[in-house]
């Protein structure tokens, strides 16, 4: 039997809607197994018998995973992967995958139209020209804010982080950050806490993942510390962001402005940050073109056919990085 032979018995679970791309690959490589969601109680004896992997947009918990016992690797589409019980997978031999750098330069490309957009006011302008206004009005109200003379902070300076932060010194921006620790060799300015950042910089960009280490980091004391001409963008995850104090900054005053891609419990988005017309709000389109997405399916599919034919992943997740393969 020759691998391409082997890879075909090979069940692969993939819960709900995913990537086509990803599908066709997967139709034509492995033997694809559908199930509604990713929840345990959807499990038959048939998926508990034969599914060695899974291949998801969504999250995957320890339930699920204790639900098929012959499952050795989660492949999941996209760099941060907070919603899958990494450490779990690690206690269970279960490998577990993302995507990284692929979508890098795509959603840094994002970053920084996002802020553009929100200090400009671009989404307000275009819609003025729209609506007719230009012509019934006049020109379009002066923009208070401006991109010149602002010191840039980032929280999270990983793949992306480096990414924005190139492209920001390119504009003749200052940049300083925030993460766990310092990062050797970069010679950004670090803090060592979000608040010291936040009181140094007058724009911040929120790269950082999800999970209860940074889960509401981004509290009214970190918007306070922020000040009155203030900027917020948002790229990373919902999570981090107390969403109730950034809409009652954005409407006092305490800060000017913010950018969001993503929320707390999307595809829901609070009013008041919908109605508050300091904000540019995205639907999470990060990484969203096709050739990135496409990009992400192919290494999600690829680390699946390493897996299964060589025993090894192409980019584990740091928690999985020393689970070995059965057999």
């Amino acid at each position: 039997m020759t691998k391409a032979d082997e890879l075909q018995t090979v069940a692969v679970l993939v819960p709900g809607h995913f990537n086509d791309h990803a599908v066709e690959r997967i139709d034509r490589t492995f033997k694809r197994v559908r199930i509604e969601r990713a929840d345990p109680a959807l499990v038959t004896d048939e998926m508990r018998r034969d599914v060695r992997a899974i291949a998801s947009f969504a999250g995957i918990d320890a339930a699920m995973m204790d639900a098929l016992p012959n499952l050795e690797l989660i492949a999941s589409f996209g760099v941060g992967y907070d919603s899958v019980d990494a450490g779990h997978a690690a206690r269970k031999n279960i490998m577990v995958t993302n995507t990284p750098d692929v979508l890098t330069e795509e959603v840094a490309d994002t970053t920084i139209g996002l802020l553009i957009n929100t200090v400009r006011e671009l989404y307000a302008a275009e819609k003025y020209l729209r609506d007719g206004d230009w012509v019934k009005n006049g020109n379009y109200r002066l923009s208070r804010l401006t991109l010149r003379g602002r010191r840039v902070g980032i929280f999270g300076m990983g793949r992306i982080g480096l990414a924005v932060a190139r492209r920001l010194e390119v504009f003749g921006l200052p940049v300083a950050y925030h993460n766990r620790r310092k990062v050797d060799g970069l010679a950004y300015e670090y803090h060592s806490t979000l608040k010291s950042l936040a009181e140094a910089v007058d724009t911040l960009v929120c790269i950082a993942p999800g999970g209860a280490a940074t889960e509401k980091a981004i509290n009214a004391e970190i918007l306070s510390a922020l000040g009155s001409n203030g900027v917020f963008v948002n790229i990373g995850r919902g999570s981090t962001v107390d969403e109730a104090a950034l809409a009652a900054a954005l409407e006092s005053g305490t800060i000017a402005a913010a950018g969001l891609d993503v929320f707390a419990d999307e595809p829901n988005v609070p009013q008041a940050l919908l109605g508050a017309p300091n904000t540019s709000l995205l639907p999470h389109v990060g990484s969203a073109s096709e050739h990135t997405r496409r990009a992400m399916a192919d290494l999600c599919v690829d680390n699946l056919v390493s897996w299964f034919t060589e025993r090894r992943p192409l980019t584990p997740v740091p928690e999985t990085v020393n689970v070995k393969a059965r057999g």
